[in-house]
Formats: structure tokens, sequence, C-alpha cells
């Protein structure tokens, strides 16, 4: 198949534009979900999520135990992610922080606002219940935004940031300020609170790893009779590298290119489909990455 016919099919399978309503309706669902989140599995529980909606919550529990004031959630919800949201803006992606603003307006005006009768039912007595449930309703929410080129905001600004500036990895630092506020809540309140805490955000990590591909990375070995074709479609439509080497397939007795490639794994799918238009025949095997150290290309946020 000619080239040209190729680069428009893999536009087609990896560039469909989200529309602004899809984004508005992903944006409203994880900003229902978290607001419903912490009205139910994290009141129960009385557990802490990560990040600054963590922190606004400990901040209302600190001024409703010590200076008997009931602040609403979302004032300082808002407050805490203003610096981020206006480094979003400027750096990262600014329809990409529009979106986010919106998913952190809709959560504190959900969470304040959210009827008791919705939540009422969901009001567990088991801690341990609640931090499960909880996380993986916490991730669900994270997913909704991620999968449209938005955020939960807070930390996930700086973590971003990090990564598409600096590219490197932030979020082993963001999990230390996510202990510390833990580590606050546990002297000031108890400690089974902190312990459940973490075990909410440990299901919630490993929820979001499984559910949500954005910001992870896949190795692919291509054995190809193409590869200039192969390597000129990653290069072109991904901005990624390739390294060729050269082999004989054992089963043909025929000359053969291995290309070895990083790329990120929501870009795999549609790369495939591309792959085997050009070559049908062609091997692929895809290993999952961990790490990527080097100049890997991450494409810019809208």
């Amino acid at each position: 198949m000619r080239p040209a016919v190729v680069t428009r099919n893999y536009q087609r399978l990896r560039h469909h534009p989200a529309s602004v309503w899809r984004r508005l309706i992903f944006v409203i669902l994880g900003a229902a979900l978290m607001a419903f989140n912490i009205n139910t599995f994290v009141h129960a529980g009385g557990i802490l999520p990560g990040g600054f909606t963590g922190v606004a919550l400990l901040t209302r529990d600190i001024a409703a135990k010590y200076a008997d004031l009931a602040i609403p959630f979302s004032p300082i919800y808002y407050l805490l992610n203003a610096a981020p949201a206006v480094l979003a803006f400027c750096f990262i992606g600014r329809r990409f922080t529009l979106y986010s603003v919106l998913m952190i307006l809709l959560t504190g005006v959900f969470t304040d606002a959210m009827p008791p009768m919705f939540t009422r039912y969901l009001q567990l007595h088991d801690t341990l219940l609640s931090a499960v449930f909880g996380g993986l309703v916490n991730a669900l929410a994270i997913c909704a935004c991620l999968s449209v080129g938005a955020t939960s905001g807070g930390t996930d600004f700086i973590a971003i940031y990090a990564a598409e500036k600096f590219h490197r990895n932030a979020w082993n630092y963001i999990f230390v300020g996510n202990c510390a506020v833990l580590a606050v809540a546990g002297y000031l309140f108890t400690l089974e609170q902190a312990l459940y805490s973490i075990i909410f955000q440990y299901i919630g990590t490993l929820a979001l790893n499984g559910l949500c591909k954005e910001y992870q990375q896949c190795t692919l070995l291509i054995v190809t009779a193409k590869p200039e074709e192969i390597y000129a479609l990653i290069r072109d439509e991904l901005h990624h590298g390739a390294t060729a080497l050269t082999g004989v397939g054992l089963h043909a007795k025929s000359e053969k290119t291995l290309l070895y490639s990083v790329v990120d794994t929501d870009e795999a799918p549609a790369l495939m489909a591309a792959i085997r238009e050009i070559d049908p025949a062609a091997f692929v095997n895809v290993w999952r990455t961990d790490h990527v150290y080097g100049n890997f290309y991450h494409r810019p946020k809208d």
C-alpha cells in the first residue's frame, strides 16, 4: 500500500478529534464521580485522598475540630489549585488547562451541593471497604479526565509539567508529598486514618495504571521486510526514532530487519494497524516499558 494511503489511515485511526461535547461530558462525569466519592466512601471511612483534594479535606477537618469552623470544601480546593493552574496554562497547554479547571470547579460545586439522598445509602461502616472502593472510584474519575486530555488538577499539573519540560518522573515526589499530608493527619487525628488512606491511594494507583494508558510507554520489536516504510511512519506521525538490526529469518531463510522503537502506549493500537497495512507479514512483539531515559518525544498538550 502506498505510504500516503497508510498515513491517511493512520491519521483516521490515531487522530480521531475528540469533539467539544465529548470532552465536556467526560469532564463532567469525572467531576461527578470525584464529588460522589468524597461524599460517600471518603467521608464514611474518614479517608484522605492524595494531592490537593486531601489537603483541602484535611484543612476543613482541622478548622472544624480545632476552631469550630465549618468551611466549605470548594474555596480551599480552588485556592490550592490556583497557582498550578496558571503554571499549566503558561507551559503545558491552554485547552488542556481550561478543561482541567472546569473539572476542578465542578468537583468543588458538586462536593458542596450534592444532595444527601444520593449519598446516604453508601455510608459504609467498614473502613477497609471504603478505602478499597473509594480508591477504585477515584481512579475512574481521574481516568475519565485523562482520556479526553484533561486532569483532575492539583499535583497532577505539577507532575505533568515536570514530565514534559524536564523529562523527569515526578510521581515519586508527589507520593512523598502525599505521605507528608498523611503524617500530619495521623498526628492530628488518628494513625488508623492515615494507614487506611495509604490503602486508598495504593488501590487507586493500581486501578489507574490498569485503566489509563496515558503517560505510559511500550517497546516495539518489529521484524519486517519493509523497514524504511515502517520507520517513516513512526518518524513522521509519532516523531519517535527507531534502531534497525539486520538478521535472517531462519524459517523462511530470508533477510529481515528488526526495528526497535519506544512509543506511547495509547499510540500502539493505531500504529499496529498501520504496520499491518504496510507489511501484513510483519511480526511485532510489544513490551511494557517502566522507564525511559534519554530524548523521548512527548506530544504537546492542546
